[in-house]
């Protein structure tokens, strides 16, 4: 059982949660609790290093860590490690370590979501959570956006990342991957009705950050505007809210399209 904080691989979790160019170094990411286990199970993914504590042994969904695959044997540490390492106020019991995937984007995508300055590590989980629910081909981080692997992102994103393409990725990348594209820019007030967008064609849809907006380069790039109509007193939506309506609103329009 692992007892000291300053035992390496609780120190090698420490930095992975902490810093994110170390995290793109090794290709590696940390994640905690129950559900993330069930998740690395359903997909057959193994964890470089899985820790526990002795009470979440004794639990009855510690199960899940008999999908795991045999050579993976639980490092057991004690309560206080696990408080230290563990980057929530009241930690689970587990943790992981997991190698990022590279999932493919399509080479020619239908319906994409393009973040823009989204620093709230929140509202980038949910977005991700949203778009793996809605099937999106990929989500695009443009520079400006907080870590994917962060581990508030992680937590508010529920296993997005092992189905769903995320790229971080630079504007003229962007540019070439949604040639041909109908590219609509979220905004308040100004804009078309988003229910009035023909979002059956290949779309992509840039949700800027809520302080800032989107910058001068997505707005190089886009068809329009399009709004969601607000009650004269609510200035503005949360960005996740509204990514998460325009994104359904697109996927309504395709189910008729496909009869569904």
């Amino acid at each position: 059982m692992i007892t000291s904080n300053s035992n390496p691989k609780i120190k090698y979790i420490r930095r992975l949660l902490a810093d994110r160019r170390f995290r793109h170094r090794e290709r590696a990411f940390v994640v905690e609790g129950t559900r993330w286990l069930k998740e690395l199970a359903q997909f057959k993914i193994t964890p470089t290093l899985v820790i526990v504590t002795q009470s979440y042994m004794l639990q009855d969904h510690v199960l899940t860590l008999f999908n795991m695959p045999p050579e993976i044997e639980p490092t057991m540490v004690s309560e206080q490690v696990m408080a230290f390492a563990s980057d929530t106020v009241s930690p689970a019991g587990v943790m992981a370590i997991v190698p990022m995937l590279s999932l493919p984007i399509p080479a020619k995508p239908s319906f994409l979501l393009v973040l823009d300055n989204i620093s709230n590590p929140g509202n980038l989980g949910t977005m991700l959570r949203t778009a793996a629910a809605a099937k999106t081909d990929a989500v695009l981080l443009a520079p400006g956006c907080v870590d994917a692997y962060n581990p508030k992102v992680l937590r508010g994103s529920m296993g997005a990342h092992l189905r769903l393409p995320i790229e971080e990725m630079s504007w003229d990348k962007v540019e070439t991957l949604t040639t041909n594209m109908a590219i609509w820019i979220a905004s308040v007030g100004d804009g078309v009705d988003y229910v009035e967008v023909d979002w059956k064609k290949d779309v992509a849809i840039i949700v800027g950050g809520e302080a800032f907006g989107v910058g001068h380069q997505a707005r190089s790039l886009a068809t329009g505007n399009v709004s969601i109509p607000l009650h004269r007193d609510t200035e503005s939506l949360n960005a996740a809210v509204a990514a998460g309506i325009l994104i359904f609103e697109a996927v309504r329009q395709r189910r008729v399209v496909d009869g569904a």
